[in-house]
């Protein structure tokens, strides 16, 4: 027994050592730009903007193939550090900012299909088959994924509450 033990101890921590090493020798370095833009995204992977999530939108914009403005939920804030970042100029004027928003669910509409927690990227609704669902607002991107799946229309986007949490102070007017 303390044969067996032993002889897979010692295997496994040559073998954890030899994928170390590999680790060392053969590691792939990435666009540090592209690294950049992703953790500016809100990494929601929601695939609004026609890219396999994030990292796809984030190399689509490095190699000029997307423009800045191609992630809905990140919005005008988002659009513009991004052209910041990158030194491009940027035309906003196509683009609606209508704030944060995140789903909230109409109870008396929600038949319990689960078709919208089926499609949410961060598994924010929460609900099981033929419950009422509810939207767990700290985890909800605001993808809107949801919508377009619900039958029949309990899901709407709303602008993030203001609570203690999410409060920010406003901007003095301009005298």
């Amino acid at each position: 027994m303390i044969a067996a033990v032993l002889s897979l101890t010692l295997l496994g921590a040559a073998l954890g050592i030899i994928l170390g090493i590999a680790n060392k020798l053969l590691k792939v370095e990435g666009n540090p730009v592209v690294e950049e833009l992703i953790a500016m995204m809100p990494g929601s992977n929601c695939g609004q903007c026609g890219f396999p999530g994030c990292s796809g939108a984030a190399e689509a914009i490095v190699d000029g193939s997307a423009p800045p403005t191609c992630c809905p939920p990140g919005g005008k804030s988002l659009a513009t550090a991004i052209a910041a970042k990158l030194g491009l100029t940027v035309d906003l004027s196509g683009m609606s900012d209508e704030g944060p928003k995140i789903a909230v669910v109409s109870e008396e509409l929600c038949i319990g299909c689960c078709r919208c927690s089926k499609v949410c990227p961060t598994d924010a609704i929460i609900g099981a088959a033929k419950q009422v669902h509810n939207v767990f607002r700290e985890a909800c991107t605001g993808c809107s994924s949801c919508i377009e799946k619900c039958p029949t229309e309990a899901l709407v986007m709303k602008p993030v509450p203001v609570t203690l949490q999410h409060w920010v102070m406003p901007k003095p007017a301009a005298v």
